[in-house]
């Protein structure tokens, strides 16, 4: 169901691992370790179909966030096609699927996860996929 696992020494993309596997874990504490206390954390979509669109503030609205997809989707899929970082950034491709709770309608995407670092925490991230798949899944 899960793959993050990819080889690298580069602490911003092993920071980046860390939170996707201890999100798997159900380990929020370790999953919010490398994220500044005021990141600025969007899923950009132009429409509030899934409750995880929007903008997020700091490491409350991380786990908001975080919250919104475990509460609403089953995770079918979680797998790191590709991730690479300069000096700053680093930016992963992610196939996912998920199954709605609500309404048992599922989606199939990739998407794209963009992170800034400072200082070695995380400061800005910017996540985007197929919102309108996810908004047919969401639908009644």
């Amino acid at each position: 169901m899960t793959n993050t696992t990819l080889t690298s020494t580069d602490p911003k993309i092993l920071a980046v691992q860390n939170l996707y596997d201890s999100y798997f874990r159900a380990d929020l504490e370790s999953a919010l370790a490398d994220v500044s206390d005021d990141i600025d954390w969007t899923a950009e979509a132009s429409s509030s179909s899934a409750p995880w669109y929007g903008r997020r503030l700091g490491k409350t609205g991380v786990a908001a966030f975080f919250g919104a997809i475990a509460e609403n989707v089953s995770i079918n899929q979680f797998d790191v096609e590709t991730i690479t970082s300069n000096s700053t950034d680093v930016i992963a491709v992610v196939k996912w699927s998920f199954t709605v709770n609500a309404t048992g309608r599922s989606a199939s995407m990739y998407m794209q996860h963009w992170w800034r670092f400072s200082e070695g925490k995380m400061v800005f991230f910017r996540g985007s996929e197929d919102s309108e798949q996810t908004a047919a899944a969401f639908r009644r």
